[in-house]
């Protein structure tokens, strides 16, 4: 079994592209929804968040507190260091578990989608790794659309990424998200034929 770790910039289509490597017999393991879960339900996750980030963590019915979590580290990347100390070694954990499902179902290729793969280490814990790029003017309309924000705002959140010529540099590979859905899947479609040629190799 391959182990494919796909990140890319907000906005730059690494969703879609795992949803195109899923059709093609993936089997995809979403970092940041595990992440989110994490926090949401893991009960020594959610005792460490509470203590470090104060009550307000969590609101009086027990949810996830987002918005002032968000408030509280963007603004200070001690905070947020803290948090990803918290969350990160729990989503690694969770991706072994995923690995041993997936060698136990014989799946040829798990791919691990994270938007901070190389931010967060989990790089070490895969065999390659593809940066979805886009131009990022393409990516802020994108998001601006699907969010339903302003374009300042995806500004901001863009400067909590790597740069993505950095992204790019680091990867394996790099896939070209330029709006045209048959040349993205025609990249796609060649990646996955070679790394499950790897894999039968």
């Amino acid at each position: 079994m391959i182990t494919l770790g796909v990140t890319g910039g907000i906005g730059s289509g690494k969703t879609t592209v795992c949803q195109m490597l899923d059709d093609l017999g993936a089997r995809v393991f979403y970092a940041d929804e595990v992440a989110k879960s994490i926090m949401r339900e893991d009960a020594d996750a959610r005792a460490l968040i509470r203590d470090t980030f104060g009550s307000t963590s969590y609101d009086e019915q027990g949810q996830l507190n987002r918005s002032y979590l968000a408030a509280q580290v963007f603004s200070d990347p001690d905070k947020l260091e803290k948090l990803n100390a918290i969350v990160h070694p729990l989503v690694f954990d969770a991706f072994e578990e995923a690995k041993e499902q997936a060698r136990a179902d014989d799946v040829e290729l798990l791919v691990h989608e994270a938007a901070l793969l190389f931010e967060a280490g989990a790089d070490a814990h895969v065999d390659h790794t593809v940066v979805v790029a886009a131009p990022s003017e393409l990516r802020i309309a994108r998001v601006v659309n699907r969010d339903e924000t302003t374009e300042q705002a995806v500004r901001d959140r863009m400067q909590h990424q790597l740069p993505q010529d950095e992204l790019c540099e680091r990867a394996d590979f790099v896939i070209q998200n330029n709006a045209d859905r048959e040349a993205l899947k025609a990249q796609v479609v060649d990646l996955h034929k070679r790394l499950t040629t790897e894999v039968a190799a």
